[in-house]
């Protein structure tokens, strides 16, 4: 649909073409917007509106979001989304803020729930998990480390690749490794990785489908992010690890069952006698 819209930009009336602009600017926005908000907010009527639908080949302002919505999930590729150094304050956050929930709509509709269920089940059991990551995914690996550290589970976090190398020659059958990579392709991940496989531990990937992590690990969770590495680009496949993590905690923390709620219940108390949590 996106690039329906810019492939007729140039034959349709102005005041469409003013609507197309905010569309191709905004495509997150006006998925959830109703017709008289696209209208106000492209400061166009709610004629022109249903006239550009028609134009797009569409039925109707319904059919037009659907198709929208559509592209969005599949990963369409954002026409003008790229921030730039003259944009002003609103115009970034929008363009974060849509890059950020359009990624996160893909990554949910290609998820797998077997593999996130298999996941579940192989964490739920370990007796020990060891969360890996390098760079950019050190820092991902340590915040998801600490969501089941909550849940009391014998967890640690290493970003160092000597130190995780040499942990992971430590583990044994019934442990587990959470590997996070966006390239699923650094040399020391995998390194680490087959060793704790070869001594009978389990590995969860989060990471790419296309990557050598993906194909080793006993079970992966995929993110197919397509990542820009310029300053003015979000690192959104860092956000999408972060959510796999919450969602993956949440299911353990259910297989955990009756005990762990009792067990959170009485930190909860024990922290609220003792002033809560200190940043």
């Amino acid at each position: 649909m996106l690039g329906r819209i810019t492939s007729v930009k140039d034959q349709i009336r102005p005041s469409e073409r003013k609507l197309a602009d905010f569309v191709l600017s905004h495509p997150g926005e006006v998925i959830n917007l109703s017709m008289a908000e696209v209208a106000r907010r492209s400061e166009v009527s709610e004629p022109t509106v249903a006239r550009f639908c028609s134009a797009l080949g569409c039925k109707g302002f319904r059919e037009f979001k659907i198709k929208l919505a559509q592209d969005i999930a599949g990963g369409m590729p954002f026409l003008d989304q790229d921030v730039l150094p003259d944009d002003g304050a609103t115009g970034i956050a929008g363009k974060v803020f849509d890059r950020t929930i359009n990624t996160l709509i893909g990554v949910r509709n290609n998820l797998s729930a077997a593999m996130l269920d298999k996941a579940a089940d192989i964490l739920a059991s370990a007796r020990r998990i060891e969360f890996y990551g390098s760079g950019n995914s050190g820092t991902i690996a340590e915040d998801v480390q600490r969501r089941f550290f909550r849940l009391g589970m014998p967890t640690v976090a290493y970003s160092d690749p000597h130190v995780y190398f040499i942990s992971s020659l430590a583990l044994a059958p019934g442990d587990a490794v959470v590997a996070v990579s966006n390239s699923g392709r650094t040399r020391d991940i995998l390194d680490s990785v087959q060793n704790a496989l070869t001594v009978g531990a389990d590995v969860v990937a989060l990471t790419r489908s296309d990557s050598p992590l993906a194909r080793l690990a006993t079970v992966s969770l995929l993110t197919d992010v397509a990542e820009e590495y310029d300053v003015y680009s979000p690192l959104t496949s860092r956000i999408s690890h972060l959510v796999l993590g919450d969602a993956l905690s949440i299911c353990v923390a259910l297989r955990k069952g009756r005990a762990l709620h009792e067990r959170v219940e009485r930190s909860k108390a024990l922290l609220k006698e003792n002033g809560g949590l200190r940043d």
